[in-house]
């Protein structure tokens, strides 16, 4: 787990109820089974420089970090582990939108989607 090993899954990435609600949701509506894990990761892009990607696979790639958070199996990346640390995943449904949305303390600076962070 490199830069990680002394962290708990506890410390990586939480996920509010609202939101779990909400995958499984999408995942009943797109006929994916329930065995299947959510990814969870970031990527290069978006407007302020890396921006967050959610998912799902059938199994985890070897390098993987697995945990489960509100009974949803969740697969996240090592290279996406430090961008991620702390992070909860949330789902707002307000009259501003709708969609998920991450609280990321390791977010130095994010854009007006909410979809894109500066680490």
């Amino acid at each position: 787990m490199g830069s990680t090993e002394t962290k708990t899954t506890e410390q990586i990435v939480d996920i509010t109820p609202r939101a779990a609600r909400e995958i499984r949701k999408v995942m009943s509506e797109n006929d994916i089974p329930e065995a299947h894990g959510l990814r969870i990761g970031v990527k290069g892009g978006g407007c302020s420089g890396l921006s967050y990607v959610l998912g799902f696979e059938e199994q985890p790639r070897e390098t993987d970090t697995v945990f489960q958070r509100e009974g949803l199996t969740v697969y996240v990346d090592p290279k996406s582990l430090p961008h991620l640390d702390g992070t909860t995943l949330d789902f707002a449904g307000g009259l501003d939108g709708r969609g998920f949305v991450f609280n990321n303390p390791n977010a130095k600076k994010t854009c007006g989607c909410g979809q894109s962070f500066c680490g």
